[in-house]
């Protein structure tokens, strides 16, 4: 007899459905699994084996072929355990009840039977949704991953035993639904901690409020890593279509199910000795990387000068077009990666090259060998460069000059800006932030009074920007003008984001 059971897997961040295919035929007993299953999946046949056993069914003293369709597409994970157990048990006549066509199964079963929670649930069930099936059956611990997707009905199950008892027509347990409600983030970190830096907070407001790419330049000690981990503090809420976007890589990472859909935007910080792989994605199974996790987010690289270089140009295509693809020998993927990068780097060796404090003590060609491993194309995707200057230390002393805006004054701004971008772009495919705004639509959105336009061309002739950097101009001095309130960009606007654009730290 021949069973079919509708399951599902993932590639990429996309699911895909998965038909698990039973058949019982007489001969020496067997167990055979096809259609590209890997290691994980080949171990099926002991943990599903032992689960039937340990549960009062009995295993089909038969040759039992399972097939995973379509054949020609590789299948990973243990999501798989559970549809061929309860294939088994249909095809073998211990179950007496057809499964509905409208059924999606996926689960990992324990010797024992218990389910166990399996990664890719959230783009497998929006994937059964969109694809018109009714139900999904997951793990109890997948639950709250599986219950964000909208118009589908999702059954937990804690074991096997429980899952035969919904499919032959039992009362099924219902999806604890989670409060849908957003729970504002507090944030420990706050703009309000750091003394001075009031040019460098301006500037990350900017870049906050547009999406915009930092680069901060200073000696050692200057607050370069603080002022970046308090971004978060005023970065925007993710709209509804970003969090789902970003429950789909958690979710595919196996961490979905402890943290639920957020609506805090990721902030990502790996370690200098990260490997390209490791940044933006790779290896045998042609991983998502650091850049995908980001996505929506902040990617936060640190000591930016002391990244391989490899690593560091890698980025100059997902930067540009937002999405990175993956291509190895048995697979390639396509991941998202539309991050803001925020980088923090050293101007010399010693630290202290243009310190007006602490003499340097690099020589011309140690400043020039440090500063060339971050190429021109790199820097020129860096919409804002700031410099950060060691803080004066009477703005420490109790009593001294005011520490200037705090997070909370800082994201109001934000978010009046981001409103204001949310009803601009809105219907347009790509385009949420300033930062999206390709060349082709800068007229349309970011139109200029004479005197902006004037000054805009004579920067670029006395200070040569490249036409990506006009672009940046453009974009940056539009946030600047949202955060005014103003709908056309002014000289001023122009002015400061030209600020913003030159690398000071170049100079001598």
């Amino acid at each position: 007899m021949i069973a079919e059971i509708r399951s599902g897997a993932v590639v990429g961040i996309d699911g895909f459905g998965v038909t698990v295919e039973i058949d019982l035929a007489t001969g020496l007993p067997s167990f055979t699994i096809v259609g590209l299953p890997n290691a994980a999946v080949r171990e099926s046949r002991e943990r599903v084996t032992a689960a039937i056993r340990n549960n009062g069914f009995k295993l089909p003293q038969k040759r039992i072929t399972v097939n995973l369709a379509p054949a020609d597409v590789r299948k990973e994970g243990a999501a798989f355990d559970l549809p061929i157990a309860i294939g088994i048990l249909l095809a073998s006549d211990q179950l007496k009840r057809a499964i509905p066509d409208g059924a999606v199964i996926l689960g990992e079963l324990a010797l024992d039977g218990k389910l166990k929670p399996v990664k890719g649930v959230l783009p497998i069930a929006l994937f059964a949704r969109d694809q018109g099936y009714k139900t999904v059956i997951v793990p109890d611990t997948n639950t709250r991953e599986a219950v964000a997707v909208r118009g589908i009905e999702v059954v937990p199950c804690q074991n096997l035993m429980e899952a035969v008892h919904v499919l032959q027509g039992g009362t099924p347990r219902q999806a604890v639904i989670p409060d849908q409600g957003e729970v504002p983030t507090v944030h420990e970190l706050d703009y309000d901690q750091v003394f001075g830096q009031h040019i460098a907070k301006r500037a990350l407001q900017v870049a906050a409020a547009g999406g915009h790419h930092v680069l901060m330049v200073g000696p050692p000690g200057s607050g370069k890593t603080m002022l970046a981990r308090r971004i978060s503090s005023i970065l925007p809420p993710l709209d509804e279509e970003e969090a789902l976007e970003n429950a789909k890589i958690m979710s595919v990472a196996g961490e979905l199910s402890r943290r639920g859909v957020s609506y805090d935007r990721h902030f990502r910080a790996p370690h200098h000795s990260a490997s390209d792989a490791g940044l933006v994605g790779g290896g045998r199974r042609a991983s998502p990387g650091e850049i995908t996790f980001a996505h929506n987010g902040v990617l936060f690289l640190d000591e930016l000068r002391e990244f391989r270089r490899n690593v560091l140009e890698a980025l100059r295509q997902p930067i540009e077009e937002g999405r990175i693809v993956i291509s190895r020998a048995h697979a390639c993927c396509s991941y998202p990666a539309k991050f803001q990068l925020i980088a923090a780097m050293n101007p010399c060796p010693c630290g202290y090259h243009g310190s007006p404090n602490h003499a340097c003590r690099c020589s011309p060609l140690q400043v020039q060998r440090y500063l060339s491993k971050i190429s021109g194309p790199l820097l020129d995707r860096v919409a804002i460069h700031i410099q950060v200057c060691a803080v004066d230390p009477r703005e420490m002393e109790p009593g001294g000059h005011p520490r200037g805006l705090g997070s909370e004054e800082l994201r109001e701004g934000v978010l009046r800006s981001f409103m204001i971008q949310r009803v601009r772009y809105r219907g347009m495919e790509g385009i949420r932030r300033n930062a999206d705004v390709p060349v082709s639509r800068l007229e349309e959105f970011c139109p200029m009074t004479e005197r902006a336009e004037q000054l805009l061309s004579d920067a670029q002739r006395k200070l040569l920007f490249s036409a990506r950097g006009r672009r940046n101009i453009i974009q940056v001095a539009r946030t600047i003008a949202d955060l005014e309130g103003s709908g056309l960009i002014e000289d001023t606007h122009i002015g400061e984001a030209v600020q913003y654009r030159i690398p000071r730290f170049l100079e001598g």
